[in-house]
């Protein structure tokens, strides 16, 4: 991915190395008061890493490359979704304009807006704070414990797909599935919200490869590799050996590839687009969208 010499976002916040929770305390098992919207939450990372992630104590540069590159790509989501706010044909011009969230970098836990977080939940949206929270360090475990990719592409895709559930909040499709919480048909209207994420990942980099001409070969590949890395049917087989498509939460990798290339071809963020997330009925043998 070609990133270096692009401006940086000035919405990145570096807590990394400050102890947990940013004031020496350890955090366990985690205790999460709100909804956290996440690429992986649900599956607790710890389970494949075999233990504890260590507790880190050294500070981490301020002006590392990996907070470079986050701000860089935080940027240009900011600049891609900011454009398509603006769009009168995307149908919701009339709403607030896109409205910037944060990002905040992490190591071993965090204090948010949604409660306190451990990392093994992996990278997530909070949208009481409307920040984005991340330890970098998931990167390497997406590699070698979940078999997806470290590569900078896909980094951006999982960066572009929390910065999706933050569209998904301004546009009010959050609060859509919000209203099913606690009901039978939550956890298909969970599949509904983080499927048209990994979409909203794929008209991100439609837009921002043709405004900042990033991807490079093996860019896309190396997003699809984790993309289908992360589907719920994989890494449930990867813990326990088994699937339910009744506890999917987060969609089949099949479908988190389908969709995230199918927003890296068309860059459709219409409403009209975006509403079928929505609309087309629910596989619940399979745990998929049926269209």
């Amino acid at each position: 991915m070609q990133w270096e010499g692009g401006d940086e976002s000035s919405n990145v916040e570096d807590r990394r190395g400050m102890g947990g929770l940013g004031g020496g305390v350890a955090l366990g098992g985690g205790s999460i008061v709100l909804v956290i919207l996440g690429l992986i939450f649900g599956v607790d990372l710890s389970g494949f890493r075999g233990g504890q992630r260590e507790t880190r104590q050294a500070a981490a540069p301020i002006n590392d490359k990996t907070k470079k590159f986050v701000s860089v790509v935080l940027n240009y989501t900011e600049k891609v979704w900011d454009e398509q706010f603006r769009d009168p044909k995307n149908g919701y011009a009339a709403r607030r304009g896109y409205q910037k969230p944060k990002l905040v970098l992490f190591s071993d836990g965090v204090r948010t807006g949604c409660g306190d977080a451990p990392s093994s939940v992996g990278p997530f949206y909070c949208p009481a704070d409307e920040t984005v929270y991340l330890d970098p360090t998931f990167f390497e475990e997406l590699e070698a414990k979940l078999g997806g990719s470290k590569a900078e592409f896909s980094q951006a895709y999982v960066i572009a797909h929390e910065v999706g559930h933050h569209v998904q909040n301004l546009l009010g499709y959050s609060a859509r599935v919000d209203q099913h919480r606690g009901k039978r048909d939550e956890k298909q209207y969970s599949v509904r919200l983080e499927l048209q994420a990994d979409y909203l990942a794929g008209v991100w980099a439609h837009h921002g490869n043709k405004k900042f001409n990033f991807i490079e070969a093996g860019d896309v590949e190396s997003a699809i590799t984790s993309a289908k890395a992360i589907g719920d049917d994989r890494l449930q087989k990867k813990s326990r050996g088994w699937s339910s498509p009744e506890s999917y939460t987060h969609g089949t990798s099949k479908q988190r590839v389908r969709y995230f290339t199918e927003g890296l071809k068309s860059g459709d963020a219409t409403k009209a687009r975006l509403d079928r997330f929505f609309t087309v009925p629910y596989d619940q043998r399979t745990g998929e969208l049926a269209e």
